[in-house]
């Protein structure tokens, strides 16, 4: 069976005419490299720049994908928050091995990531929570996120509800609400170029360092 389609998807491309990236242009720990690129992007205009694909192995081996934001990045780590309850961290919980790729369209970059995830601190969770618009933080206390709904309204009336229950007051951390830092092992930097001959680097952790190769397109 074929998927009618109005784009003639075998057609659909495009080359990249950008500047080569060169070995002699990347600095030598990758999360500073990272950072540079993060920095072009949001200077590029891209719309956020942090949002990144996030891949965990179920209990059944298979791999699930999200998108959800960068919130942190240090030399070892790279933050992001969720409910403890959902289901890419129940995947997290149980094996800790993951994947991040960001993807900037307007620069034809993209970067990935391959690590293992850890829970960040509750204090330090508590501390990013505070900073969220308060109808963010309401929301977190009315989704069950990943269960289902019968409809909407029941996404509404818990929203009522919260609102009702802080509404003299701040409204405080979830019980069931954190973050996790992935710490990388891979990162791989990749950048488009003409003919489908793109430049690509990978870092590799060896020992308390990296290496660094070029590798194929």
């Amino acid at each position: 069976m074929r998927v009618d389609c109005v784009m003639d998807l075998a057609y659909l491309r495009a080359d990249y005419a950008d500047e080569p990236l060169q070995e002699d242009d990347l600095h030598e720990h990758p999360m500073e490299q990272l950072s540079v690129w993060l920095e072009e992007a949001h200077a590029a205009g891209v719309s956020e720049p942090n949002a990144m694909s996030l891949t965990t192995i179920g209990p059944d081996g298979a791999p699930g994908t999200r998108m959800v934001l960068l919130r942190d990045l240090d030399p070892d780590r790279a933050v992001f928050y969720t409910n403890l309850e959902s289901r890419k961290a129940l995947d997290l919980a149980a094996d800790p091995r993951c994947a991040l790729l960001f993807w900037w369209p307007p620069l034809h970059r993209q970067v990935r990531v391959e690590g293992r995830a850890t829970p960040v601190p509750r204090d330090v969770a508590a501390a990013y929570f505070a900073t969220r618009s308060r109808r963010s933080q309401l929301g977190a206390w009315a989704s069950p996120q990943s269960r289902a709904l019968s409809d909407r309204t029941v996404l509404e009336k818990r929203l009522a509800e919260a609102e009702e229950r802080f509404a003299s007051s701040e409204v405080p951390l979830p019980p069931y609400w954190g973050g996790f830092a992935v710490t990388p092992q891979v990162l791989e930097f990749w950048q488009g170029r003409r003919s489908r001959l793109h430049d690509r680097f990978v870092y590799e952790r060896e020992g308390r360092g990296w290496r660094r190769r070029r590798l194929a397109p």
